[in-house]
């Protein structure tokens, strides 16, 4: 088994390296990484739907689409990422029990009573510290799992903060709990780098051959075309999300404000506006505006913040349009 250790925090890179890996090599990996704060999202989900829109484009927090089903977790620098890929048996390969067990014995040799809760989710005191996936390519399985370690809880609450009312989709939801970190829970205190080398020894303990791996320069190249083509592009992470409508209403200085809106692979298919249960003047020049526009925060706000400044006579303010579209 081949062992690595990213020495990077960029998300875009550390997510793709996982697809280059399970694509690109025979050999089972062992891999670590963790990320500057982002968030990332499961392969089948609404990426607009599972993100608090505003506060992540604020806060400059990265989106990422990984390869596995599942729900969008947050990542940050108190947060350790593993990842197992191995061959199997086709049929046999998806085992959440077995990869997850090594981080529980982990746990327990720290004095942490650490358990499987149903199919995914490690806990504390039934409290969530771990959320797993998997993906399967031909006869190799791909199980990674994030580590809640000692990561900002108030700002990971803020960044998955989503109001699903919003949204009618076939989109695969997350499953939101009470988490906590790691760190509160042992007895002896440790940094993440101390726990990581934990982790390493009590998940390749029973493995016979353990090779750290260095990644080459070809190897370097080829994960950074897949950022460049996949893992950095509003098309794979927003676009691909399924088609969904949306709606939302907000008080504004002069009544209630309604939008709905459909958006096929990505982008805004037809979008109407009312007031006050009825229709306004120049509400076709904001709709017109915002059709085959990406549902994307940045194009949308650089597209009204255009509108808005051609002095355009409407009922309210350039920030109430923006907070109702998202």
């Amino acid at each position: 088994m081949l062992l690595y250790q990213s020495e990077t925090y960029n998300p875009y890179f550390n997510i793709a390296a996982e697809e280059y890996f399970l694509k690109n090599f025979d050999t089972s990996f062992f891999y670590l990484y963790i990320n500057e704060p982002s968030i990332i999202v499961g392969k089948h989900q609404n990426t607009t739907a599972e993100i608090n829109t505003p506060w992540v484009f604020k806060n400059n927090i990265k989106v990422v689409r990984r390869l596995s089903g599942g729900g969008a977790v947050y990542h940050d620098k108190g947060n350790l990422n593993y990842c197992f890929i191995k061959k199997g048996e086709k049929g046999s390969l998806v085992d959440f029990k077995k990869y997850t067990l090594p981080i529980i014995n982990a746990l327990k040799s720290l004095g942490v009573n650490a358990n499987l809760r149903g199919k995914s989710d490690l806990v504390i005191d039934n409290m969530k510290f771990s959320g797993n996936a998997e993906h399967l390519f031909h006869n190799k399985i791909l199980h990674h799992g994030t580590l809640l370690f000692s990561t900002e809880l108030p700002k990971l609450n803020s960044a998955i903060k989503a109001d699903w009312s919003k949204f009618a989709d076939r989109a695969v939801r997350s499953n939101r709990s009470t988490v906590t970190n790691i760190l509160p829970h042992l007895q002896k205190q440790l940094t993440i780098n101390e726990f990581t080398e934990i982790i390493i020894k009590t998940a390749l303990s029973e493995i016979d051959s353990v090779k750290k791996y260095e990644l080459t320069t070809t190897d370097k190249k080829a994960i950074n075309r897949l950022v460049a083509e996949k893992y950095s592009n509003w098309e794979w992470n927003f676009g691909y999300s399924p088609e969904y409508k949306f709606y939302k209403t907000i008080n504004t200085n002069n009544g209630l404000l309604n939008i709905s809106m459909e958006i096929k692979k990505g982008k805004i298919e037809s979008v109407k506006l009312i007031l006050n249960n009825k229709t306004f003047d120049n509400a076709s020049l904001i709709e017109q505006s915002l059709i085959n526009t990406p549902h994307y925060y940045p194009i949308v706000k650089q597209k009204l913040e255009l509108l808005f400044q051609n002095n355009i006579n409407l009922p309210f303010t350039f920030p109430e349009v923006l907070e109702i579209v998202f």
